[in-house]
């Protein structure tokens, strides 16, 4: 099983989302849940097209951590 890291952004009046290790593998949503299943469509349509292909599926190296900084 493949995981992806996906970001999801708020952009003005909806949302859209791309996986870093999967360049030109976007969706957009109305909101934040209709955003992650039109992502994980374009994923799975993205991995099995590149396996068609014959080409590799890329394995993920991204990771994404929060960072806490005080604001006075």
């Amino acid at each position: 099983m493949n995981r992806f890291l996906v970001v999801i952004e708020k952009a003005d009046g909806n949302y859209s989302a791309y996986s870093p290790d999967l360049p030109r593998c976007i969706a957009t949503g109305s909101t934040r849940e209709e955003t992650e299943r039109n992502m994980q469509e374009a994923i799975e349509l993205h991995v099995h097209g590149l396996l068609e292909d014959g080409m590799p599926v890329p394995e993920s190296s991204s990771f994404a951590e929060y960072v806490a900084i005080e604001t006075k």
